[in-house]
């Protein structure tokens, strides 16, 4: 308080920041430069719960309020983080408005000119945020699997095309058009499966070189693969039932005189 009071020029150093200025220990009562001027080191604050920062790492450099405002006097913004003793949040949260209130001159009634947030809010909003997250991906994930629907159904028209004497030789000698349905239904599926367990490979292979460069603890989820292979396996049978019945439609004695 005293060192806010006189804005002293002391700062306090993160525990992952300490080591990493002063790799020989002992950094209280050394200088640091901060921004051209020196401020002396008076303590080393122990990282908190649940981790902060990059990587888990406790970077902070903390001076205080007052040498920072005289350090930096454009800056117009701050913020400031408080926790209330447990199940007292309400009651924290109007004292702290009706403290601020007054310092800022707000009149009674009046629009504030600040904003208080709590741990709660905070966490919805982000809920919020990934939900429109997930929304706009399932999106482009749909024109992208439409995308490659009508692509895989092209491939089968030309590849029923090139296969009509072949067609007209399976049902000469018996075939269904049940057996003829079936068969190309199963290669469209066979292929967009194939994509789709490609698609997993490359994934897996991408969430690794994330493991070994950035060390994030990351992984497919088990039921996440299963979805994705079985929603290409089903855009395959989707977009291929019009190719299988055309096939399976041909008259045999005009598909063998098919050049």
């Amino acid at each position: 308080e005293g060192d806010d009071l006189h804005r002293e020029k002391v700062v306090m150093l993160g525990e992952n920041v300490a080591p990493v200025l002063f790799p020989e220990g002992h950094p209280v009562g050394k200088n640091v430069m901060i921004d051209g001027s020196d401020f002396m080191v008076v303590g080393v604050v122990e990282k908190p719960k649940g981790g902060f920062g990059m990587g888990d790492e406790d970077r902070r450099v903390l001076i205080p309020l007052s040498t920072f405002r005289k350090t930096y006097p454009s800056a117009d913004e701050f913020n400031m983080r408080m926790q209330a003793r447990p199940g007292l949040l309400a009651q924290a949260v109007d004292q702290t408005r009706e403290v601020l209130e007054r310092r800022r001159n707000v009149p009674y009634g009046g629009k504030d000119n600040f904003s208080i947030e709590t741990a709660e809010q905070e966490v919805q909003e982000f809920h919020s945020i990934m939900q429109m997250t997930y929304v706009v991906t399932t999106v482009i994930a749909s024109i992208g699997l439409l995308i490659g629907g009508v692509g895989v159904m092209n491939i089968m028209l030309v590849s029923v095309t090139e296969r009509t004497r072949e067609i007209g030789v399976r049902k000469a000698i018996g075939a269904k058009r049940s057996d003829i349905t079936w068969q190309f239904l199963l290669e469209a599926m066979t292929l967009t499966g194939a994509g789709g367990v490609i698609a997993l490979v490359i994934v897996n292979l991408l969430i690794l070189l994330i493991r070994w460069g950035l060390h994030w603890p990351s992984q497919v989820p088990a039921w996440a693969a299963v979805t994705g292979v079985a929603v290409s396996v089903c855009i395959g049978l989707l977009f291929g039932v019009w190719p299988a019945i055309k096939a399976a439609k041909l008259d045999p004695v005009e598909a063998l005189r098919y050049e």
